[in-house]
C-alpha cells in the first residue's frame, strides 16, 4: 500500500522504535532527524564549535538508523535538517513525494498524551499525507484494523484506504461510529440521541457494504460514549492491531490542536494510529 515512507526520528526510543516497524511496510524509507535552529547571538564567540555540539547526537541518531536498516536489508536514505521540526517533516514528505509518514509516540503518562502544539498534531494538521503514529511498545500490523467514522468525506476517504488495505493483506475490518453527546441532552431531546444514533447505523453499514463487494470480513459497532474512549476501548477489546480514521487536516487544524478526537485517540490508543489525508 505504501512505497514510499518518511520516518521522523529525534534520538528517542519511540522514534527509534517507529523506525524499526516501518521496515515491515517497505523496505525504501527516508529518515529524517530535525535539529531545531539556534535562537542565541550568532555572533556569540565559539558558537559555531556549539553548533557541532548539537549536530552530534542527531548524526549519531541517523547513523544508528543507518545501522538499523543495514541489518534488515532495507534501503535507506538519511536526511539531517535544521528549522521548524514540522514545518521541514512536512516539506520533506512533499519533496519526496513520500506516500506515508511515520511517527513515533512516547508512552502514556498524561503529559505526553497531550499533543497540543506538538510535531505530531502539527504534522497532521498540516501535511497532505498519511500519518502513522507507533507507540513505543506496539507493533505495525493489518490484520485487525479498527475504522473510526462520523460520516464525513474524511470518514470516507479513511473508509476506502482501510478497505483497501484490509483486501490486500487479508485483514478484517471493525468499524466504528460514536454517539458523544452530553449526558443531559438524552433527557432533553431523546428524539435527537436516536436519530444520531441512526445515522451512525447509517455510516457503518455502508461501509459495511463496501467491504462485502470487496470481499472483506467487517463487523460494526454504534457506541453511545465520549468519543475517543469508546474507539480505544473498543480497539483493546477487538484486539485491534491498527485504528484508521481521517482527518480535517488544516482546514480543522484549530480543532486538532485544542483536543480534537484524533488527537486524543493518538494519545491514548495503545496501537497503531493510522490518520488518512489522501
Amino acid at each position: 500500500m505504501y512505497k514510499k515512507i518518511l520516518v521522523a526520528i529525534d534520538g528517542s526510543d519511540s522514534g527509534m522504535h517507529a523506525l524499526r516497524e516501518s521496515f515491515k511496510i517497505a523496505s525504501r524509507i527516508t529518515v529524517v532527524a530535525v535539529l531545531p535552529e539556534y535562537s542565541g547571538d550568532l555572533d556569540m564567540v565559539g558558537v559555531g564549535n556549539l553548533m557541532a555540539s548539537m549536530k552530534k547526537p542527531f548524526e549519531q541518531t541517523l547513523s544508528q538508523a543507518k545501522a538499523m536498516a543495514r541489518a534488515e536489508g532495507a534501503m535507506l536514505r538519511a536526511v539531517l535538517e535544521e528549522g521548524d521540526p514540522y514545518e521541514k517533516i512536512v516539506d520533506i514528505a512533499e519533496a519526496e513525494n513520500a506516500d506515508l509518514i511515520v511517527m513515533g509516540r512516547r508512552g502514556l503518562h498524561t503529559v505526553e498524551r497531550a499533543l497540543l502544539g506538538s510535531v505530531t498534531a502539527r504534522v497532521i494538521g498540516y501535511s497532505q499525507r498519511d500519518v502513522l503514529v507507533v507507540p513505543e511498545h506496539a507493533s505495525v500490523g493489518w490484520q485487525k484494523i479498527l475504522l473510526a467514522t462520523d460520516g464525513s468525506k474524511y470518514s470516507r476517504m479513511a473508509s476506502e484506504k482501510a478497505i483497501d488495505i484490509a483486501k490486500a493483506f487479508g485483514g478484517e475490518l471493525k468499524a466504528v461510529s460514536v454517539v458523544d453527546v452530553p449526558s443531559d441532552l438524552y433527557g432533553v431531546s431523546p428524539d435527537t440521541v436516536e436519530k444520531m444514533v441512526q445515522e451512525s447505523k447509517g455510516y457503518v453499514e455502508e461501509i459495511r457494504q463496501k467491504a462485502d463487494a470487496a470481499g472483506v470480513k467487517t463487523e460494526t459497532f454504534v457506541k453511545e460514549r465520549e468519543a475517543y474512549l469508546a474507539i480505544t476501548d473498543l480497539a483493546k477489546e477487538e484486539s485491534a492491531d491498527m485504528i484508521i480514521m481521517g482527518s480535517h487536516g488544516r482546514t480543522g487544524l484549530r480543532r486538532l490542536l485544542m483536543g480534537s478526537v484524533v488527537e486524543k485517540v493518538i494519545g491514548y490508543a495503545s496501537c497503531p494510529v493510522l490518520v488518512v489525508r489522501s
